[in-house]
């Protein structure tokens, strides 16, 4: 099967072409596999404890999560890593066979040990998958439509927070924790077998090179301790861990600048780069939404809101960005980088606007009470959305054609990165503005003010950033 960019004739680029006869199924198998990983991520914090109270293992409890990260990002790397002429057909067989080998090892797993070793392998299949959506796009589609694949993306990413929590509660309320990771084992052998049929056979346009092992052990390290930080309840710990993560990607991103064996595209190492900007802008804006995992917990403490109520108020954050990726979906040229800026400006003001909204005792008995809080967090979500796929299709488009694979792994990478160390950092301030000593009302005041305080000043990093990204016509 040979490239489908190159069967397409040119005609003005629509959301809906994606699922047109030629290109449904392609658009089916990438978005699977984005769509797996996104689901997947959510599912097991919904059926974590579950897992617990059967086969225990509560000392690696945190491991579940840290473990499929890490190998996630792993996974995003091995996208561009992958040996010389090895097809990106033949790597996204590979990851959902070892998707669907790491589900069955959870499946079955007697003790917590061997779930790790399912979860750890489900992480890098899951990554591999979804960094080859993007890698995938250029030879896939024609560029008009570079963008709304894109936006189909990043609203997977928005519905699977909802989806993946509300699919692990079936499966955990019937203590059926298993089969939740049994259905997709079918599913993924479907999308093996398919692939052969289904995506295109491209050649390995890659420059040739030697892996870039010393970038690729320090930031896998930077996760792993990262990730580590985020599910520690030690306020010193987190800062220590945090700390140190900080300084391996920093070590990291000074190798890339003076090497050869590149992990990321060329210029990314260097801010006045303009690739590396937009890499900061993504990664930023992941940094700050991820703020609104504690949502539930003021929602419930500060406000009286139920447990039910508050998790379908936080996925306006959800619904916000799904919304705001088909808003802009049409965008392009001017327009496309006036939604970049809008997004961050949004984003940022709407996370600091959660101080007043949130940081209060007031009871939410109606919804005219409740209205400036859910506007705020329906806008934060938003934001991303408005931006993100405008970010992907810039970078795609001005990497080299050596250096895709690299440019299109990195994506999920700092996605990912972002999210790892947003959800850190805002533990390490909420323990440390009094979240559980006092603990209490006070102690949750405390803490939600300064969360969105402190959790809004990367926003204005990302404003920054993003007034310098220049159309794409430009």
């Amino acid at each position: 099967m040979s490239s489908i960019e190159n069967t397409m004739p040119p005609k003005p680029a629509s959301l809906f072409t994606l699922f047109s006869p030629r290109l449904l199924p392609a658009t089916l198998m990438l978005g699977g596999g984005v769509t797996l990983y996104a689901v997947e991520a959510y599912i097991m914090a919904t059926v974590a404890p579950s897992i617990v109270r059967d086969i225990g293992g509560l000392e690696l409890f945190s491991w579940m999560t840290t473990l499929f990260v890490a190998a996630g990002v792993l996974g995003s790397i091995t996208v561009a890593t992958r040996p010389k002429g090895m097809g990106l057909r033949a790597v996204y067989i590979a990851a959902a066979i070892l998707f669907g080998a790491g589900s069955l090892i959870c499946a079955a797993a007697p003790a917590m040990p061997a779930l790790l070793v399912g979860r750890a392998a489900q992480g890098y299949g899951a990554g591999m998958l979804s960094g080859l959506a993007y890698a995938f796009i250029r030879f896939v589609y024609p560029e008009p439509l570079w963008r709304k694949a894109s936006t189909l993306y990043a609203a997977i990413w928005g519905v699977a927070t909802v989806l993946g929590p509300t699919l692990g509660g079936f499966f955990a309320a019937g203590g059926a924790w298993r089969e939740a990771f049994i259905v997709l084992v079918p599913l993924t052998l479907v999308m093996a077998v398919s692939a052969r049929w289904l995506l295109p056979d491209v050649a390995d346009d890659r420059a040739g090179g030697k892996t870039p092992l010393i970038q690729i052990v320090l930031l896998l390290t930077a996760v792993l301790l990262v990730s580590i930080a985020g599910t520690s309840g030690h306020g010193s710990y987190k800062i220590v861990l945090i700390a140190v993560s900080i300084l391996l990607v920093t070590a990291m991103v000074m190798i890339e600048r003076n090497s050869d064996t590149r992990l990321l595209p060329f210029g990314t190492a260097m801010i006045t780069d303009p690739i590396s900007r937009l890499y900061l802008t993504m990664f930023t804006l992941m940094l700050v939404l991820t703020s609104d995992i504690y949502i539930p917990y003021f929602l419930q403490t500060l406000h009286g809101v139920t447990p039910l109520v508050s998790g379908y108020l936080v996925a306006l954050v959800a619904l916000g960005w799904t919304i705001g990726a088909f808003f802009s979906a049409s965008f392009s040229g001017r327009r496309a980088a006036v939604a970049i800026v809008t997004g961050c400006i949004l984003e940022t003001a709407a996370t600091a606007s959660l101080i007043p909204f949130m940081a209060t005792t007031a009871s939410f008995g109606d919804l005219v009470q409740l209205a400036p809080a859910v506007a705020a967090m329906f806008l934060m979500g938003f934001g991303v959305g408005i931006g993100w796929a405008h970010l992907v299709t810039r970078i795609i488009s001005i990497a080299s054609r050596v250096e895709q694979d690299k440019a299109s792994a990195a994506i999920s990478m700092v996605q990912s990165l972002g999210g790892a160390f947003g959800a850190a950092l805002a533990g390490v301030i909420v323990n440390g503005a009094g979240l559980t000593h006092p603990g209490g009302i006070a102690g949750s005041l405390s803490a939600a003010t300064w969360l969105y305080a402190l959790m809004a000043l990367p926003g204005l990093i990302a404003i920054a950033l993003s007034v310098t990204i220049k159309p794409a016509s430009a």
